[in-house]
């Protein structure tokens, strides 16, 4: 009897550690699902100063977590995008740092396909705003983004960044590319709307992003009323989205 009793309590004891560790593990995700907000909006309204003011809290070289090296290369990420064209060298700069802070993510946590496509994206900026870097980083961009669409090819994030680099930086054949880039937006967003109503993710970006680029490519191809479907999803999930408002008005011009 005292037997049972042992295991039955040592089972009883197993559930309460599981239930915590699934409590803390919730109450961490929740943390960082509150940076990637705070990245994501100040990304939209192009904060130039409180996207550099994040990035630099995340971006501690010491006892960081995987995630904390994610986020701070997604802030400097966003960082690159936006200020590329008021000043190439801070883009350059932060192109950098967001290769630097997902590299020690990846020695945290390897083969991490959304760290790795992300760290190919920031790659291909670095290729396009050193040029002194642009052989080794243009290639290394490539590799990384192959092997995170190896490892997940239905993650929506992974495709949204492949797609990115085709349409902003093709290696070769642009036309080519260009369409390529536009069936990966068209995967994303379905892999997007594929997951469960509700359901919360580490990460989670994207959505916004994959409407807006699509209604790029809805516009280069002369669908204006597919466009303008696509921007409307789009500022429905980030009313403050500038680029997207930008389209509209351009939409609007005729």
């Amino acid at each position: 009897m005292r037997s049972r009793h042992s295991t039955r309590r040592a089972q009883l004891a197993c559930l309460a550690c599981l239930f915590a560790t699934g409590t803390l593990r919730a109450a961490d995700d929740a943390h960082w699902l509150d940076v990637e907000g705070q990245i994501q909006y100040n990304y939209y309204t192009e904060d130039l100063r409180a996207l550099s003011s994040l990035a630099a809290r995340l971006d501690s070289k010491e006892g960081a977590q995987p995630l904390q090296g994610y986020y701070a290369g997604l802030a400097y990420y966003r960082l690159a995008l936006t200020g590329a064209e008021h000043d190439q060298a801070s883009a350059a700069s932060a192109a950098e740092h967001c290769n630097s802070s997902l590299e020690l993510s990846l020695q945290a946590r390897a083969n991490w396909a959304e760290a790795l496509a992300l760290q190919g994206a920031c790659l291909g900026l670095v290729a396009e705003l050193k040029t002194l870097r642009a052989p080794l980083a243009g290639t290394r961009s490539r590799t990384e983004l192959a092997h995170a669409l190896e490892l997940e090819p239905h993650n929506p994030r992974v495709l949204l960044l492949d797609g990115w680099l085709d349409l902003e930086r093709p290696a070769k054949g642009a036309a080519a590319a260009k369409a390529r880039a536009c069936a990966d937006f068209a995967s994303a967003i379905a892999a997007f709307e594929a997951a469960r109503p509700g359901e919360e993710h580490v990460p989670e970006w994207g959505l916004a992003e994959g409407y807006t680029y699509r209604a790029r490519c809805d516009l280069e191809r002369g669908d204006a009323a597919a466009a303008r479907d696509a921007l409307e999803r789009a500022l429905l999930i980030a009313p403050d989205y500038r680029l997207a408002r930008r389209l509209v008005q351009r939409l609007t011009a005729g």
